[in-house]
């Protein structure tokens, strides 16, 4: 599996994980405050899967760099543009809610996209969904090297694996106060043994030349073991955003 492949498949998967934190987050904070069925953005929208998961409750469009992406959202009869999160084809205040998943987290210039974000909202800006690899947490301690490797993989991919960790200062950057928080994300062991094939093609993916293939085949010995013996934890933490513009 290709890191290409590898991460439109964990993006599927999260879209199951995060939807109903997601929900939670709107419905709570940002949707009391405006209209029906608001308008949004999805900056940097992919193959649409957070879309699909809100569109019950938004008005949402997306925009992305990826004309692959783009059409794969159209065929799906989804509204999306091609664009540049950095400079975002819409004018000032087009919309109530613009926000993002882990897009930041790719993003070459992460306080210029956040500020495209704010110009093009009039009502708050959101990022749902930003990951920490470097803070993630594995036991046992023998696989406290997948955090090293993970996070070595991403920063090789161009990706800046702390991103969870500065939200608050970004947004502090573009003149808004956020609240900041990480979603729940402990797996069960029924989860981890239902999702443990797809975890580590995404780990392989995402690791790519950071470690030998000898180093991975070591660390899933020792994952699978735990999860026999019942002791396995893992815990990425993954924060999110969300600020009045």
């Amino acid at each position: 599996m290709s890191r290409q492949e590898g991460l439109i498949e964990h993006l599927r998967r999260q879209g199951g994980w995060y939807a109903e934190w997601w929900h939670w987050i709107l419905k709570g904070k940002v949707l009391p405050e405006l209209p029906l069925r608001p308008s949004a953005l999805d900056v940097g929208c992919g193959p649409g899967f957070v879309m699909d998961a809100l569109s019950d409750i938004l008005e949402v469009q997306g925009v992305d760099r990826d004309q692959d992406m783009v059409s794969a959202c159209r065929v799906k009869g989804a509204k999306v543009v091609k664009g540049d999160a950095q400079q975002l084809p819409f004018e000032d205040g087009s919309f109530d809610i613009v926000y993002c998943t882990f897009l930041m987290v790719w993003a070459e210039d992460q306080l210029a996209v956040l500020q495209e974000m704010r110009r093009v909202s009039r009502g708050w800006v959101l990022c749902l969904a930003e990951p920490d690899y470097e803070a993630r947490v594995d036991f046992p301690l023998e696989l406290r090297d997948l955090a090293h490797l993970i996070a070595e993989g991403v920063r090789r991919a161009g990706g800046d694996p702390c991103t969870g960790r500065k939200l608050r200062h970004l947004f502090s950057s573009c003149g808004m106060e956020a609240e900041v928080g990480v979603h729940p994300g402990i797996w069960s062991l029924q989860r981890s043994r239902q999702e443990g094939q797809r975890e580590w093609d995404w780990v392989r993916s995402m690791v790519g030349e950071a470690a030998s293939e000898g180093e991975l085949e070591r660390l899933r010995t020792t994952w699978d073991r735990a999860l026999e013996e019942g002791s396995l934890l893992q815990f990425n933490p993954t924060f999110y955003a969300i600020a009045r513009r």
